[in-house]
């Protein structure tokens, strides 16, 4: 049997990695500060944050990685790291759907890390209305959730909007009641954001048919309502539980149990290929026989496979439709710049929404 290392002297190992880890991280961070000094000799003074770059580091990071850390791990360090060391460039304003605590600004710092100013917006259409005016230079929307469907909302503003989406994150919805209730008896009223009130109905009317349900604009909204009222209640995330002091009464509420939400990044640069990635476009093909299948033709015969399609009305004429469509791969990429081009034969609208790298975790 081998001997076991004194604790005193496993410490000290410790401790020299640790050293060596800090002056490692050190050592990006001036490298990172020469890339902002090389691009600004260059003429670039715009956005530094290139999220094509990003995902590239982060794909080679789990490549790398031998273990024992996890791969979700080491991509969380190094996408924190990436995030100090831009921060140092230039920091990023990202907006968001506010206020503090909801769960579309931890998407926000899932994506970005914690270094960037997260800009809270009372709306969807402010999040765009705030890229677009250059205040941000990113923001983050939802698109679409797991249980729920789509968000009609964010469909719609990407319809008329001429920014790109350059990213997509994805996080695990854990719902919770929160509150300063002792009984479940005693909660007359429970807010929250209508898709989170969807998400738990079962439960609700199972633990709590008693209450009232009132939709507000977000879940941490939510929270700060209960936490100034003992006979209500709030279904949100942990991050608003803890930034509205709100005590947690039950936990992971949420009617299915893998329910997730995927949230794009929207701005105005065009992300270059990485290799995986999708691309998301809109189409109209006018009220006519056999539209659809002309519109689904081309990505067939381009050997392209299609991720996703939802169908919205245009608003141009009566049982008039567009479709959202996402697709395997970039723009860019051989199979998919032949497809678009034989799609846009085909119907009376194409609208490029973005080519931008999966989601890494």
């Amino acid at each position: 049997m081998s001997a076991i290392t004194p604790l005193s002297e496993l410490r000290e190992k410790i401790d020299a990695i640790d050293a060596q880890i800090l002056q490692l991280i050190n050592q990006r961070a001036s490298c990172a500060l020469e890339v902002a000094r090389t691009k600004i000799a260059q003429g670039e003074h715009g956005c530094f944050y290139r999220p094509d770059r990003e995902s590239l580091v982060l794909r080679r990071i789990q490549d790398l990685n031998t273990g024992p850390i996890p791969n979700e791990t080491a991509v969380r360090f190094f996408r924190e790291i990436m995030s100090a060391c831009l921060a140092l460039e230039k920091p990023l304003d990202v907006a968001f759907l506010g206020p503090e605590g909801t769960f579309t600004q931890q998407a926000a710092f899932k994506h970005f890390g914690h270094a960037v100013k997260t800009v809270p917006a009372t709306t969807i259409n402010d999040i765009f209305n705030a890229v677009e005016s250059g205040n941000c230079q990113f923001g983050v929307v939802p698109v679409e959730n797991s249980t729920e469907g789509i968000i009609s909302h964010t469909l719609d503003r990407l319809l008329t909007s001429t920014l790109k989406i350059c990213g997509e994150v994805e996080i695990r919805v854990h719902q919770n009641l929160l509150g300063l209730a002792e009984n479940l008896a005693d909660i007359t009223e429970v807010y929250s954001h209508s898709q989170s009130l969807a998400q738990c109905r079962h439960w609700l009317d199972k633990h709590l048919p008693h209450a009232k349900q009132t939709a507000v604009s977000s879940n941490a909204e939510a929270a700060r309502l209960a936490a100034a009222n003992k006979h209500t209640a709030a279904i949100a995330g942990i991050a608003a539980a803890e930034l509205y002091n709100t005590p947690v009464i039950e936990k992971n509420i949420e009617d299915i149990a893998n329910n997730t939400t995927r949230f794009i990044i929207i701005g105005q640069q065009v992300s270059a290929p990485t290799g995986k990635d999708k691309t998301s476009l809109v189409v109209s093909t006018g009220n006519q026989p056999g539209a659809l299948h002309r519109t689904l033709e081309p990505f067939a015969t381009a050997g392209v496979d299609m991720l996703n399609i939802e169908s919205r009305p245009s608003r141009q004429g009566l049982w008039d439709y567009v479709f959202f469509i996402d697709i395997e791969g970039h723009s860019e990429d051989e199979r998919v710049a032949k497809a678009l081009a034989l799609l846009k034969e085909k119907v009376t609208m194409l609208k490029l929404l973005g080519s931008y790298p999966k989601a890494v975790f």
